[in-house]
């Protein structure tokens, strides 16, 4: 286990714990209005607690030294960021959580493909098996 490991462990944990917090404050949310409405206001919400994050952490500094690359596909991530959230949160408001949230972790495939074909990350055993195991977890889960 690499030095980092455990913190990477630890927030993406964090990270778990809050999607599925937000799966259900989605699904609530999204029964009596638009979802692309719904998905306008919880970006409001994120772009004012990130911001307000940032400069309490006093990062504003490193702003100007992002290079065109790295600014570039942070513009690619947030277009990507945005479809998903439209889509899931359409998907939300005329299906179940419990068939979306599995569905939409999906995505983890997609992940693995693209790590290796554009980050030359390693194919091991495990994460084969483990990759495995989450899409048969997933499809017994929508059945």
């Amino acid at each position: 286990m690499s030095e980092n490991e455990p913190n990477a462990i630890f927030f993406a944990l964090l990270s778990a714990f809050f999607a599925a917090l937000t799966t259900i404050f989605a699904k609530i949310g999204v029964e009596a209005i638009n979802s692309n409405l719904a998905t306008a206001i919880r970006t409001v919400v994120i772009l004012i607690m990130i911001w307000g994050w940032v400069i309490a952490k006093r990062q504003l500094d490193t702003l100007l030294t992002i290079s065109p690359k790295t600014l570039l596909f942070l513009v690619f991530s947030g277009l990507s960021t945005g479809l998903s959230w439209l889509f899931y949160f359409r998907a939300l408001q005329v299906g179940k959580a419990s068939l979306v949230a599995p569905l939409d972790k999906s995505s983890l495939l997609l992940v693995l493909i693209f790590s290796l074909l554009f980050l030359k990350e390693p194919l091991t055993l495990q994460v084969i098996l483990g990759t495995g195991l989450i899409l048969t977890g997933t499809l017994v889960l929508i059945r």
